[in-house]
């Protein structure tokens, strides 16, 4: 066996330069599976210790008032085990030296304790004393965006009063890991803030003495949540309750769990797509390389060695191929996972989140990767072992010659002398040609789907914020209010034009499917906030019926046309039918919309409206904010430019981050996939081209032989390629689709020109390396005959 053991450490060498190419193709896959994994356990760690350490709420109740002696009652349904009432309001604030508006929530906290549910993780200061109506504390990232301390004074407005407020602490909360506005999909840290005050402070300001409005609890072991939501439901009904959810629906759970879903996919999908690719690659060079060594086998075996001892002897390479591909895999995937941990922190808010490779995400890679390797290389070297040592030192017969079809296809005054024998080898090894067009495909696939990444990121943020959102400013009110407020935001400094709109919490059923909304009304023709045809048409609102999101319409296999069940979750609670008249294109959440009109209608109410969008001149900036500040009946200001901007750094962070990657590793798999076919082309026939340089060629007609055959399946491959990149986006759009944001689908020029021009460019670089290599080609050591 010490023969062979030289013989392998000489093979390992002597290929050197393809070992690394297959090992970094290996490497991709391994890196893809270690970064999801890493990530997802930390990620899903980090949550459930924060979770269990600070009991955080199963199910969540928002109610318009309820009495606090309700309690008593609430408690004796079957299936409850903590439960805890709270105030919630909207808040205003302003910052000394910070001039745009800040909008934020006020939760109430048992006076001058913590809370049972949903405790405060203290980073400074304390809870606000017993009997202090001023003290607050503040959400960690608001203040660290502020540079804000225990004991800094805010200026507030509270259900239309002015106060100011003082910080006594600031605090993390299990239920703001993501700290987003509800409106929002991502964090403005500066412009939006969750604050804790003491109940009976808040109750007083906010109306609510002796009352709640929001409702946390647990349910006891093996209890049906379903069927606590539902008790709830009846109970509170009476009192204003928008239905009863679970963590499922909470924003910052939901947006954490989209995230988890997100590396669950990428540690199956990526890995599987990258490893199957290493897989065959494999069996293509071991068995081109066995093949080449075809005589140093048969003499082995003439000397005694078994099959067994030769296959484990070929396994023995691979496998060492693939263990510098694991454990450079493993060290590029940690090294992505503490630059993501970064990324992470500062947008999910855990006290920590230690970001480390666990034990069994490296056992795991490595068996996946000695199984896909298994599975690339054993029926190459279990033919090449077969094969008796008499027919093994026989060269290979040689080839029939006849004109091929590919030939006869171009004129022969075209081919000249190079062309035609090119075309002739292709012609004679139509599988090998073949393999090799599949693997260079493969590559310009993978290429176009982080090319795709990076193309639909962008289109998506520029769909949703330069064609369906239209305004600059967006104002919620406290309550729904009179549409004469329209008139009096049209005479607001700078404004431009104003459009009004009305929601209404409410369940979508549709067969045994369900889905809880809101039902957004807006002007029958809106210009500010547009809705969408498939072709990126707007869309005027019908005279009746409901418009649905497409993604939503898909999760109720509802159809236009079919009837609609409405839950209506306010006011009467009235279950109505509404037809589904059309379908609206967004890409960011799922929404239904219909006529504002239409809505006060099935509210039975006078014209009422929440909020309104407005559209202002950018010179009147300052005075705008300032009037609007003084409108008591005004909960919230939201900028859209400041939202696109944090949606925008959220995905150059995330998203394209690991696009680029992507982009990187895909590279990497062109290079490999490419350089091997051509090194093993040159090892196959270095005896044809240095009889060709014997008898007169120059070096660069030699290399045009070689390198035009490697630039023929490079050229063939790129339909290939763009047929594997459109399934692999497909594939890549269904996995990533969900309701809160969809990739879309995109094909542009450019990006199957990326595609195109990343293998073009490395076979340009591959040749290259071959040209150096011809020039070191030993002439007289290849053309030894064979005895």
């Amino acid at each position: 066996m010490q023969t062979l053991h030289r013989k392998l450490y000489r093979d390992l060498w002597r290929l050197k330069g393809q070992a690394l190419a297959i090992a970094m193709v290996i490497a991709s896959g391994v890196m893809t599976l270690v970064l999801a994994v890493t990530t997802l356990e930390s990620l899903s760690g980090a949550r459930d210790r924060f979770y269990a350490s600070h009991h955080f709420a199963e199910i969540f109740v928002e109610v318009k008032r309820a009495p606090l002696g309700m309690l008593e009652q609430l408690q004796r349904l079957d299936g409850v085990n903590l439960i805890e009432p709270r105030v919630r309001a909207a808040v205003r604030l302003a910052v000394p030296g910070y001039g745009d508006p800040v909008r934020g929530q006020l939760l109430s906290l048992p006076d001058g304790r913590q809370p049972l549910l949903n405790r405060l993780h203290l980073l400074a200061g304390n809870l606000p004393e017993a009997g202090r109506d001023d003290q607050v504390v503040v959400s960690d990232a608001f203040a660290e965006a502020h540079g804000l301390a225990p004991g800094d004074e805010l200026e507030a407005i509270v259900n239309g009063r002015r106060t100011r407020l003082t910080l006594a602490g600031i605090a993390l909360s299990p239920e703001f890991l993501f700290q987003a506005a509800p409106t929002d999909l991502m964090p403005d840290y500066r412009r939006y803030a969750v604050l804790w005050m003491n109940q009976r402070a808040l109750s007083r300001a906010y109306g609510m003495e002796g009352a709640f409005n929001s409702l946390t609890l647990t349910v006891q072991t093996g209890t049906s949540k379903a069927g606590v939501m539902d008790a709830l439901d009846l109970v509170l009904a009476r009192y204003g309750a928008l239905g009863a959810h679970t963590r499922h629906d909470q924003q910052s759970h939901r947006f954490i769990e989209e995230e988890l879903n997100q590396q669950r996919i990428m540690a199956t999908v990526l890995p599987a797509i990258f490893l199957t690719v290493s897989a065959f690659l494999l069996n293509v060079v071991m068995g081109r390389i066995i093949q080449t060594q075809r005589e140093q086998l048969a003499v082995l075996k003439a000397f005694g060695y078994r099959d067994g001892e030769l296959a484990r002897h070929y396994s023995l390479l691979a496998g060492l191929i693939v263990l510098v591909g694991w454990a450079i895999g493993v060290a590029l995937g940690a090294w992505a996972s503490s630059g993501l941990a970064a990324v992470y922190r500062e947008y999910f808010r855990f006290p920590e989140m230690p970001f480390g490779v666990p034990g069994w995400a490296l056992a795991l890679s490595l068996m996946v990767t000695l199984s896909a390797a298994l599975a690339g290389t054993w029926h190459a070297v279990w033919r090449a072992v077969s094969l008796p040592p008499a027919e093994a030192m026989r060269p290979p017969a040689p080839h029939r010659f006849r004109r091929s079809w590919l030939e006869r296809l171009v004129p022969a005054a075209l081919l000249g002398n190079e062309g035609r024998i090119v075309v002739r080898n292709l012609a004679r090894y139509p599988t090998k040609a073949g393999f090799s067009v599949v693997g260079i495909a493969l590559s310009a696939g993978l290429l176009m789907i982080g090319a795709y990444q990076l193309a639909a990121v962008n289109e998506m943020i520029d769909q949703q914020y330069r064609k369906v959102l239209q305004m600059d400013v967006e104002l919620t009110f406290n309550e729904p209010v009179a549409t004469s407020a329209i008139g009096e935001l049209r005479h607001q400094p700078g404004v431009l034009a104003v459009e009004a709109w009305r929601h209404v919490p409410v369940t979508l059923l549709h067969g045994h499917r369900q889905y809880r909304t809101s039902l957004l009304g807006m002007e029958p023709n809106p210009r500010l906030r547009r809705v969408l045809d498939v072709s990126g048409r707007p869309q005027q609102l019908p005279e009746t019926g409901v418009m649905l999101t497409r993604h939503l319409a898909e999760m109720l296999d509802a159809r236009i046309g079919d009837e609609l069940e409405v839950a209506i979750m306010e006011g009467r609670r009235e279950r109505v039918q509404l037809p589904l008249t059309a379908l609206v294109e967004e890409p960011l959440g799922v929404g239904a919309y219909l006529r504002r009109d239409t809505l006060n209608a099935l509210m039975r109410e006078s014209p009422a409206i929440n909020g309104a969008w407005l559209l202002a001149d950018t010179a009147y900036t300052g005075e705008l904010h300032d009037a609007l500040w003084e409108m008591p009946s005004v909960a919230s200001i939201g900028l859209l430019a400041e939202a696109e901007r944090g949606i925008r750094e959220y995905m150059d962070e995330t998203l394209l981050l690991v696009a680029t990657i992507f982009v990187g590793i895909a590279s990497s798999i062109a290079f490999g996939v490419i350089y091997n076919n051509a090194r093993i082309a040159f090892a196959e026939r270095a005896r044809e081209l240095a009889t060709l340089q014997v008898l007169g060629y120059t070096r660069l007609e030699v290399a045009r032989i070689l390198l035009g055959e490697v630039a023929l399946l490079t050229l063939a491959a790129i339909p290939m390629g763009w047929a594997f990149g459109i399934v692999f986006i497909r594939l890549l759009h269904q996995a990533f689709s969900n309701d809160l944001f969809r990739l879309p689908l995109v094909y542009t020029t450019q990006l199957f020109g990326f595609a195109a021009a990343g293998v073009l460019v490395t076979s340009l670089i591959v040749g290259v390396l071959v040209y150096r290599r011809l020039g070191r080609l030993d002439k007289l050591r290849v053309l030894k005959a064979v005895e």
